[in-house]
């Protein structure tokens, strides 16, 4: 079949990597309950979040890396290079899991407080700990925040076939993708989760913000641009996102969310984000508009040294991720621990940025180290 699709520019997209280190660093401060800090993050103002932002990018970025190698080399050699990276992100999945379990068992036996097993969903392993770290090797046993990366895990398993048809009918493969979607939601499709229940992040429905990454990356957007730079898209933008912040703040105020009426209310709140809502996905459709809009590939503030941690943290993702991950609960455990003031919220939302910002800067850095030095011309005889 015909190539239909429009390969991205080469060169790194600097925007994916800001923004992408800007969901890393929501996701660490949305983890962490009772913290006036995350309330900067986007999830109070809107109905998506910085998950949504994730998954987005990391079907870009997947058909970004991966589309050329695909067409150059053919699908086979492509696909091989998809497993190796699902490869890679199952073992960081698993260290992470089990480093993750230890650290809420240590914890709730060195300080006598059994709640907290319960509270991160692990006292299946109390009970039957074989049987629920073989559910965890599977994807189905998921302790409390990491459910992100096995949803990621599985996209990228089912995205070969899926970016070998987004090549050559990248509209018909959008379409196939919302019609999933819906399906899912109206029939009620949903991996089963251990040890009952399913997924808390649906893949049937996330799967389309993932394809939408991708559709985007492979010329969707380009070819979008008059409908998206239209006078009136602006408008209906801004009208949306101003409607998706009163209804969130309806939703967390009772008293501002008891001036609405009981039918518009219950649409919106809870958000229901297992199963991608269409507002929610509207919403962040909306939001990709106006960035596309307004923050080009070669926008200069992308070079301004500001944003250069958050980019880094983008450049270095899993990791980041993983490390986020953890310390989101070592900052839930000191906040416990201590009087939960504001200083110390703020203390510990700052800290975890340091660290996982640290953390990047040395990935970065241990990268470039290995990199062979460039070869230095002899001295010419006199």
């Amino acid at each position: 079949m015909k190539i239909n699709a429009t390969l991205p520019e080469k060169g790194r997209d600097l925007r994916l990597d800001l923004f992408r280190g800007v969901a890393n660093w929501a996701i660490f401060l949305d983890h962490i309950p009772d913290n006036v800090v995350n309330w900067i993050t986007t999830r109070n103002y809107g109905f998506s979040d910085a998950a949504d932002l994730f998954v987005f990018i990391s079907g870009y970025t997947a058909s970004f890396v991966y589309a050329r190698m695909m067409i150059d080399r053919g699908f086979i050699v492509g696909a091989t290079r998809l497993t190796k990276r699902v490869w890679q992100l199952y073992v960081a999945h698993i260290i992470l899991f089990v480093i993750y379990i230890v650290a809420i068992g240590y914890v709730a036996q060195r300080f006598s407080d059994p709640e907290i097993i319960s509270e991160f969903n692990v006292a299946g392993l109390v009970d039957s700990a074989v049987e629920t770290l073989r559910q965890g090797l599977l994807l189905k046993f998921k302790p409390v925040n990491l459910d992100v990366l096995p949803l990621y895990i599985v996209l990228m398993g089912f995205f070969p076939p899926v970016l070998w048809m987004m090549l050559r009918q990248p509209g018909l493969t959008m379409l196939a993708s919302i019609g999933l979607w819906l399906a899912s939601r109206q029939f009620g499709w949903n991996l089963p989760a251990y040890p009952g229940g399913s997924w808390y992040f649906n893949p049937y429905c996330w799967q389309v913000l993932f394809v939408f990454g991708s559709w985007c990356a492979l010329g969707g957007a380009r070819k979008s641009r008059s409908i998206i730079d239209a006078p009136l898209t602006l408008y209906v933008c801004i009208a949306y996102l101003i409607f998706a912040m009163v209804m969130t703040m309806a939703g967390k105020f009772p008293d501002f969310g008891a001036l609405f009426p009981h039918w518009l209310y219950d649409t919106f709140n809870p958000n229901d984000k297992t199963n991608l809502a269409p507002y929610r996905f509207l919403h962040f459709v909306t939001i990709v508009i106006m960035i596309i809009r307004f923050v080009p590939k070669d926008w200069p503030g992308l070079e301004w040294k500001i944003f250069d941690p958050v980019i880094v943290c983008g450049q270095q993702s899993l990791a980041v991720f993983c490390v986020g991950v953890f310390l989101s609960f070592v900052g839930h455990f000191e906040l416990m621990m201590s009087s939960g003031s504001l200083f110390a919220q703020i203390f510990v939302s700052v800290t975890g940025i340091a660290l996982m910002t640290i953390v990047a800067y040395y990935i970065s850095w241990s990268k470039r180290q290995d990199k062979p030095l460039p070869k230095t011309s002899a001295p010419k005889p006199a």
